[in-house]
């Protein structure tokens, strides 16, 4: 395993030059998220914050920033064995003997993938039975925000009923000494356990990990179906399996994290979350969420408090994001056939806008893929969806967005679906988790050719500006809806734009087509 922990993925970084270490006095409200972003936008190095005032332990960011440091964390060979299992499953089911002989090293791959049961590990270095939450280094990156949170927490949980593992990143907005909040979002795993746990009016076991391989971090943000668990995915990223000791609460612990807090949710309780500055670069507002009461916190001697900044896209959740889908891109046309290629875009915050290259082999099989990305785990989040059949790299969303609007006819190739459960972060809808979802067909023949300059003698009222992002797409600046609800309809009715098949309204074209990551956002 080349990093069995987070200090040996430190080493590496130091030793290659990605490390800064911030020995300076510096304070977890505000100050370690400002430096963070500085560095991030930057391009720079990780960063090891050695003295931050009333803490205890360092704090670690940006370990994943740059898509270097994100590959370097997990690694060439699983991508290598994520597709060679594709092409062995599509090419030589059931395989020959020959197949398996030339495959051999996947078999050994397969049989170091798993959990591995000791004694004991570094994390129960301390063990503290009266814990005290405002020691740990827990970050206020906005300046609204409700409070510090800990913003990389590996959260463990276990189905009440059938015992089955998820680990999931929800973040915890630290209330008091030993009390955070629980942001279960919908469509999680950690949730659905304890909705059941709450029905029979019952407390859910919960260990929350900090730090430990990278490959665990990795995974516990990775979108796998719901009951693909979490733990092996990162024994797989990490090359061996995960060792785990036994703790002083419900579930074995990690050995290498860096730190355990290990308590339970209570049934029917809770308290309001947030304000929280988060990925989609605006603040998910107060609401009640669920508390995680803390009864225990283990560590490691020399432990280190791993965390991360969101905010407007790309921060470092971007490449973490984008390496993922590389990584499980491959695996899309078995579990969803039809579906040949997938991508979320990062710039968008993932959920809000995604587009695949599908199937059409009969009229309207498209709708059919399209449905069946939109039922699958944390797809069925995303809020807008492209869709079409031509060998298009959907990587390179202006050459999408032009396929798309090159082949599609809007009055009958643009579905809304309203009334539909939405992102828990989404506040476009009427009410939080509520809302509607798009889906854009662009298949078939070009039924167009997309003009590129826009010459117009006349443009409607209260227009400043338009600038051209794309072959089709127009982004036209007009008034904000308050001041002049009806210009929208005065602009789609317009002559000026007929052989536009799409425009889109800002209060700045040029700040919204600087890049295709302005546009996106």
């Amino acid at each position: 395993m080349e990093f069995p922990n987070l200090g040996s993925f430190l080493e590496a970084l130091r030793r290659s030059g990605q490390l800064a270490v911030v020995e300076c006095p510096v304070s977890a409200h505000l100050e370690v998220a400002e430096v963070h972003r500085r560095v991030i936008a930057a391009d720079g190095p990780a960063l090891l914050f050695t003295s931050v005032e009333g803490a205890e332990i360092p704090v670690a960011t940006n370990l994943f920033g740059t898509a270097e440091r994100a590959q370097l964390a997990f690694g060439r060979r699983p991508g290598e064995l994520v597709r060679r299992v594709v092409d062995m499953v599509q090419t030589s089911m059931p395989p020959s003997l020959g197949d398996v002989w030339r495959s051999r090293d996947l078999v050994g791959a397969a049989l170091k993938t798993g959990l591995r049961s000791v004694r004991t590990g570094p994390v129960l270095d301390v063990v503290d039975r009266r814990p005290d939450l405002g020691r740990l280094p827990a970050l206020t990156s906005w300046s609204e925000d409700g409070g510090p949170f800990v913003t990389l927490p590996l959260v463990y949980t276990e189905h009440p009923e059938t015992g089955g593992s998820n680990l999931g990143m929800y973040r915890l907005q630290i209330h008091d000494r030993a009390t955070t909040g629980m942001h279960w979002q919908i469509s999680k795993g950690g949730g659905f356990h304890h909705h059941i746990a709450e029905a029979s009016g019952e407390a859910l076991p919960v260990t929350v990990f900090l730090g430990g391989p990278p490959a665990l971090i990795l995974s516990a943000i990775a979108p796998l179906p719901e009951n693909v668990p979490e733990l092996m995915l990162a024994s797989l990223l990490a090359g061996g399996r995960l060792r785990r000791c036994p703790g002083p609460g419900a579930h074995a612990l990690i050995a290498e994290a860096e730190i355990a807090l290990i308590g339970r949710i209570p049934a029917g309780k809770r308290r309001p979350e947030g304000p929280f500055g988060d990925h989609y670069g605006y603040y998910s507002l107060e609401h009640p969420y669920p508390i995680f009461e803390v009864e225990a916190i283990t560590r490691r001697r020399d432990a280190v408090f791993p965390a991360t900044v969101v905010g407007k896209p790309r921060q470092e959740d971007f490449f973490i994001g984008d390496q993922l889908q590389e990584l499980l891109s491959p695996l899309f046309p078995l579990v969803m056939p039809g579906v040949r290629d997938l991508w979320s875009y990062g710039e968008t915050g993932y959920h809000a806008l995604g587009a695949a290259v599908v199937n059409e082999r009969y009229r309207r099989e498209a709708m059919a893929s399209a449905f069946r990305i939109l039922g699958e785990g944390q797809l069925s989040l995303t809020k807008f969806l492209l869709l079409t059949d031509r060998p298009v790299d959907l990587r390179d969303f202006k050459a999408t967005l032009e396929c798309v609007l090159e082949r599609t006819r809007p009055e009958t190739d643009l579905f809304i679906i309203s009334n539909v459960s939405m992102d828990t972060l989404d506040y476009s809808g009427p009410e939080v988790n509520l809302g509607s979802k798009g889906v854009w067909l662009g298949v078939g023949e070009k039924v167009r050719d997309l003009p590129w300059e826009f010459q117009a003698p006349e443009v409607p009222k209260g227009m400043s500006e338009a600038r051209v992002f794309c072959g089709g797409c127009l982004v036209i600046a007009g008034p904000c809806h308050e001041d002049d609800p009806e210009f929208a309809a005065r602009a789609a009715e317009h002559p000026a734009f007929e052989q536009w098949p799409l425009v889109v309204v800002v209060d700045d074209a040029a700040k919204a087509t600087a890049t295709t990551a302005a546009f996106l956002w």
